[in-house]
């Protein structure tokens, strides 16, 4: 059976209405993504049952959570989840150990599907265990924090906004251990977040939020490079590209990641990795450079034949958003209105996009 989780709500307050009807996959991450007030985090709370939808149908694989039409509600502490805050929450007369061993408490033995000592490795927080919460980093009480939601042995991880309190230091410290969740943990996650990097570097899917609403649904990398949604717009506008490793220049120390399904690659600087490895990268739209002419001498790396598909204005009146297809991965380039004259720019025409920077997200 595929794994789905399907979450239908109506809720209405004063100023603010959150309608949804999502069907999303029941693995990997998604990000609720949206500005302030988009309704990302009561979205997450009625999936939580810390909210109550009025009109309402939740399910995760093969659990209802609510059905209003059946007057079904399961209570929030009987639904098998775990939630990440901003902030901790750690108990702060309690050890580490004794905050993660609260977690453990929750579920029977029997049901447990995570462990203390995978749970301890996986954030990497197994030397902390005998200190206090105040005299851990944010970053630290941040891991302990999630590692105590893991060890609930949750059907699903909900994670509102979890590096949000953290500076820049701190959320780069714990961004990598968040990737290991998602490589080694059969456990889906909801992320709300508004930071398009984070989401870039964590989910597999997308969901944008606008005023309670979902204004797009689908995979990262498509769904980045729709033209139409007010994300594509903006100065850091680009697409999200999974690659493979195919191979390795020592001398120069660059990697090449082969485009999915295509005999098309970029090189990047970057330690050596094995053949056939997965790694995420980012193309930012004003990196992307166009040309009816592959020119070879020239410092830019990393030049594409690509099939010009369509066109939108930008976020100012003088640059434009071009939509290109590289056999059969999308590219966004942002150009000024007179580059685009001055090449004469239509759907169907082909040429070259010369990637100024390719930006490794893992």
């Amino acid at each position: 059976m595929t794994s789905l989780i399907h979450a239908r709500l109506q809720l209405n307050y004063p100023g603010f209405s959150l309608d949804l009807d999502l069907q999303l996959p029941g693995r990997g991450v998604t990000a609720l993504y949206g500005h302030s007030g988009s309704g990302k985090t009561t979205c997450l709370r009625c999936i939580a049952g810390l909210e109550k939808a009025e009109q309402g149908f939740i399910q995760i694989n093969d659990e209802v959570w609510q059905d209003s039409r059946k007057k079904l509600f399961v209570a929030p502490h009987k639904r098998a989840l775990g939630y990440v805050f901003q902030e901790a929450s750690l108990f702060p007369h309690l050890s580490v150990l004794a905050n993660l061993e609260f977690g453990l408490r929750r579920i029977a033995r029997q049901q447990r599907r995570v462990d203390m000592a995978h749970a301890t490795e996986l954030l990497g927080i197994g030397h902390l265990l005998d200190r206090h919460p105040l005299n851990l980093s944010g970053g630290e009480r941040q891991r302990v924090g999630i590692a105590r939601a893991l060890l609930t042995s949750p059907r699903l991880l909900l994670m509102d906004e979890p590096l949000a309190a953290l500076d820049t230091q701190r959320k780069n410290e714990i961004l990598p251990y968040l990737e290991r969740l998602h490589d080694e943990l059969d456990i889906p996650v909801l992320y709300v977040s508004h930071s398009q990097d984070e989401v870039a570097r964590l989910a597999d899917h997308i969901v944008l939020l606008s005023e309670g609403k979902a204004l797009a649904s689908g995979p990262i990398g498509e769904t980045l490079a729709r033209l139409d949604l007010p994300m594509a717009l903006g100065d850091d506008a680009g697409v999200v590209i999974e690659g493979k490793v195919s191979a390795y220049d020592a001398p120069y120390q660059l990697l090449t990641l082969q485009l999915p399904e295509s005999l098309l690659s970029v090189r990047v600087a970057h330690s050596p990795l094995a053949n056939g490895k997965t790694l995420r990268f980012k193309v930012q739209a004003r990196d992307v450079s166009l040309s009816l002419q592959d020119t070879e001498h020239s410092s830019i790396l990393n030049r594409l034949p690509v099939t010009v598909i369509s066109e939108v204005p930008a976020d100012n009146a003088a640059h434009v958003l071009i939509r290109l297809d590289a056999a059969g991965t999308a590219l966004l380039a942002r150009i000024t209105r007179y580059s685009r004259d001055q090449l004469n720019l239509h759907p169907g025409q082909q040429l070259w996009a010369q990637i100024k920077a390719v930006a490794v997200l893992a």
